[in-house]
């Protein structure tokens, strides 16, 4: 016995405002059936002592901790720059 019927498949087709043929709702319908029994499937396994995850796959964060270190000295920064002022690369203005 479908869980589903051919007009709920069409009631729901026009709420979403989707044009469907009868054959192409015929197919939802199987499709759909489908769809719920593997669902219930699923409710039968018993998950008691299964941990909750995020993911399908063990994943874990592969980025380093943000921890502040000090940069390269002034002076380095500076050495190559055109122009500098009170420790400041010095740039033409842009803007008038």
């Amino acid at each position: 016995m479908s869980r589903i019927s051919i007009e709920q498949v069409k009631h729901v087709a026009h709420l979403a405002r989707l044009a469907i043929t009868e054959e192409e709702a015929e197919m939802f319908t199987k499709q759909l059936d489908a769809i719920i029994t593997f669902a219930e499937q699923l409710n039968e396994l018993d998950t008691e002592n299964v941990p909750p995850t995020s993911h399908v796959l063990n994943m874990k964060n592969v980025m380093r901790d943000d921890v502040p270190t000090a940069g390269l000295p002034l002076e380095e920064v500076l050495k190559n720059a055109p122009d500098q002022q009170d420790g400041q690369f010095r740039v033409p203005a842009i803007l008038e």
